[in-house]
């Protein structure tokens, strides 16, 4: 019976951790770039109540009875396909059509990397403009440098080509090439980059290191589209489905609980 217990335990705070894990998905259902998370779990240790070689006369059994104590989450992992693009009016909204990452460089000075291009121009020391996300954090070009739009040029007219390459229209109305291209970094494994927050993932050595589109070979590169942004790849129906099984996996394993204690209960009254 006690076995029981805490073995039903398990599984409920597996299956709270689960519809935490659901909520987080709901939550962000308008974030820019989000990615759905799958919450994965792994059976616990199994007790040995009788091995394959014991039997009532000695002889050998095929096979063995063990019993299971409970459950835990294994992983949290993220889900990389394709958002929706939604289309935009701001000419500093970007999407990313394949498997890149746009660099930014963090408060910290090391480079982080998102899905989510909601960027803006922001005035740097120097008095000119920089692309950059909405916390201020700078956007990288694929040398892993700032961006920075020259002097007197107006941040609407830059242009954005589906390879990055950045460029804007003189008073004139010609196109003038700024010799700097947005950079797109693909991982091995982005399941495995690190979550800091406010949409940014840090590099792990699950993840693998970051590899540059414009100097990687035999990778396939992504698309830019600027005036899009990439919407959550979650799928709310999915989400609500998942949210009803872990609410009735909870309620299964508290019931479990109820019927344990009271098995104890009707034990301990026998030598009544």
């Amino acid at each position: 019976m006690m076995r029981a217990l805490y073995t039903a335990a398990t599984g409920m705070i597996a299956q709270q951790s689960n519809v935490d894990n659901i909520s987080n998905n709901l939550s962000n259902v308008n974030t820019v770039g989000y990615k759905q998370e799958k919450m994965e779990f792994k059976s616990l240790l199994y007790q040995t109540i009788q091995t394959r070689t014991t039997s009532a006369n000695g002889e050998e059994k095929p096979i063995s009875a063990q019993v299971g104590l409970g459950t835990r989450v294994a992983s949290n992992t993220s889900i990389y396909t394709q958002g929706s693009l939604m289309a935009s009016e701001n000419a500093t909204d970007f999407a990313i059509s394949g498997a890149g990452f746009f660099a930014v460089r963090g408060a910290d000075g090391k480079t982080y990397y998102t899905r989510a291009g909601d960027f803006v121009w922001s005035v740097n020391a120097g008095g000119t403009l920089t692309l950059c996300t909405n916390e201020g954090y700078p956007v990288l070009d694929s040398n892993n440098q700032p961006i920075n739009l020259p002097a007197g040029i107006s941040a609407e007219k830059v242009i954005v080509s589906e390879n990055g390459k950045m460029g804007y229209t003189n008073a004139a109305g010609t196109y003038v090439d700024m010799n700097q291209t947005i950079g797109l970094f693909q991982f091995n494994n982005p399941s495995g980059l690190e979550k800091t927050g406010t949409n940014l993932l840090a590099v792990t050595p699950a993840s693998g290191n970051a590899m540059n589109e414009s100097t990687t070979a035999n990778l396939t590169k992504s698309k830019v589209l600027q005036k899009y942004l990439e919407g959550s790849n979650v799928q709310v129906a999915d989400e609500m489905v998942n949210l009803i099984i872990a609410q009735r996996a909870y309620q299964l394993n508290s019931k479990a609980i109820t019927t344990s204690d009271e098995m104890l209960e009707q034990a301990n009254n026998l030598k009544r």
